[in-house]
Order: C-alpha cells, then sequence, then structure tokens
C-alpha cells in the first residue's frame, strides 16, 4: 500500500470520527433540550407556592404529597377530568386510525371513478383551520342537543385528513395489491381482508398515528371549552386553565404544576406501550418503493 493511500484512508478514518462525534454532540444537545422542561415541571411540582416564587432551583422540595393532597381536595375535579380526557382521547384515537386507515385503503386498493377526486378533496379539507369552522360546528351540535357531552369530541375525529395521508403512503409503500388479489382468489371477503390482513401489516402506522391523535386530543383546548359547560364533564386542558385563573387568595402554584405533571402521565404511558412501532412507522411511512 503507498503512501497516498494510507494518508487518504487516514484522513477518511478522522472524517468519520469527527462526523460522528459531532452528531453525537448535537444529538445529546437536543435530547437535553427536549428532557430539561419535564425536570423542571417535576421538580417545580415538588415546591411549595412560596418557594416557587423565590425562583427555580435544581433541588426537589418536600412538597410533593402536600400539593397532590390538595389536588384531590380541592374544588377543580382533576381526578374526573383525567377520566373525562382518558375516554375522549383514547375513543378519539381508535375512531381515527381505524376509519383513516379503511378510507386510505378504499383509495388505494379500489379503481373507482373519482378516486383522484377524493384523494385531492380530502387534501384541501386537511388546509382548513378548526376556527374558521367552529362558530358552524357549534351552531350545529346545538341544532343536534348534543352540547356538554362527549360526542362532538369523539365523532369528528372519524374525519382526519392528516391521519388518512399517512396510511395513504404507508400503504403505497407496504401493501401490495397482488396480496389482495391473493386474498380474494382465497375467498376472503373485504371486511376479512381489511380485518384479517391489512391492519396487521398496518401497525407501524397504526401506532405511530395512535400517539399522535392521542396526545392531540389530550391536549385539546379549544373544542372542549366550547363545548362542555359541567364541570363533571370538562377534560383537563380546562381544568388546568381554571386552576391558573383562580382568584389569588386560592392560587397555588405547587398544585398546577402537579396538576401539569399529573395529566402528562398518561401520555408517557402511552408513549412508552407504542414507542417501538414509531421509527419503523416513520422510516416505512416515508419511503415509496
Amino acid at each position: 500500500m503507498s503512501e497516498n493511500t494510507m494518508n487518504n484512508t487516514t484522513r477518511k478514518g478522522m472524517n468519520i470520527h469527527a462526523r460522528r462525534t459531532i452528531a453525537y454532540f448535537v444529538l445529546i444537545l437536543l435530547s437535553f433540550l427536549c428532557l430539561i422542561w419535564f425536570y423542571i415541571l417535576f421538580i417545580n411540582a415538588t415546591r411549595s407556592n412560596a418557594g416557587l416564587k423565590t425562583g427555580f432551583t435544581v433541588v426537589p422540595g418536600g412538597f410533593l404529597v402536600q400539593n397532590f393532597t390538595n389536588m384531590i381536595k380541592g374544588t377543580v375535579p382533576v381526578l374526573n377530568g383525567m377520566l373525562n380526557s382518558l375516554i375522549v382521547a383514547a375513543s378519539s384515537a381508535a375512531l381515527c386510525v381505524y376509519f383513516s386507515c379503511m378510507t386510505a385503503f378504499s383509495i388505494h386498493a379500489y379503481n373507482y371513478v373519482g378516486r383522484k377526486a377524493f384523494f385531492t378533496f380530502i387534501l384541501m379539507v386537511m388546509m382548513i383551520p378548526t376556527q374558521v369552522t367552529a362558530l358552524g360546528f357549534i351552531s350545529f351540535m346545538n341544532k343536534l342537543k348534543l352540547m356538554d357531552t362527549f360526542v362532538p369530541l369523539i365523532l369528528p375525529a372519524i374525519a382526519a385528513p392528516v391521519v388518512f395521508f399517512y396510511m395513504k403512503q404507508y400503504m403505497d409503500s407496504n401493501l401490495p395489491l397482488s396480496l389482495l388479489e391473493a386474498a380474494r382468489i382465497d375467498g376472503c371477503s373485504e371486511p376479512q381482508i381489511f380485518n384479517r390482513i391489512v391492519l396487521p401489516l398496518m401497525k407501524p402506522a397504526i401506532a405511530v398515528e395512535a400517539i399522535f391523535s392521542f396526545v392531540s386530543s389530550w391536549n385539546n383546548y379549544f373544542t372542549p371549552a366550547l363545548i362542555l359547560s359541567t364541570d363533571k364533564k370538562k377534560t383537563l386542558p380546562i381544568l388546568i386553565a381554571q386552576l391558573r385563573s383562580a382568584d389569588w387568595l386560592k392560587f397555588d402554584m405547587g398544585v398546577v404544576y402537579v396538576t401539569i405533571a399529573f395529566s402528562i402521565f398518561p401520555v408517557i404511558v402511552v408513549y412508552l406501550i407504542l414507542s417501538k412501532s414509531i421509527v419503523g412507522g416513520v422510516t416505512a411511512g416515508g419511503v415509496k418503493e
């Protein structure tokens, strides 16, 4: 091996090592920036209202149990709000991923007149902000006498253009039409093909969109604030806003922080359960063969 070849090999090795070092540094920095806010939240959840007014400290306080007790015994029904949020978020996520997957399957697997027009129309709907249609939506719910119920927060999740688009892209990459034809030859009906073949193949995409849909519904404040008026039916984001806007004599920032920490716990649990499918789902959904 000549000296020039050895020098080039050494330079390439150094360049790879330098790029790897930079990549690890950037990843560590991004991880720190993402996780530091959770650390600050949980530290503040352990401190008293008076202690929080003095400024931030990296050392946990000793008021976690007291803050949690005050939250449970307070006038705001946080536990009931947690249950309401779980019902709305879980139901919305289930309906969203199932019917979005079904809609994507119909456009992917069947060749019918107007298929491209329907696809374009759904993408156009994706551009309409929720706030634009809020007034008409509230008026419609009033006519149906569905105000102050969970129905307006759950059923509209069936129409989710963003989830549909992701499912369609994933099917284009991972669902060959020959597999569907083979299932039909074997005597499977269309519902059987969708529920027994398509859904299992779509598990990574379903897991990804289930997390996003659950978190989006869990954190939604705008629509529930317009629909729900009874305290026992309100979701957690509304109740947290009520805690923050309480009278200064009753305001306790420690309770607010512990309520926020308590509210993100189910989201973390859902993420940990479905996290194994996130990387595979995002990668496969973004590559078209």
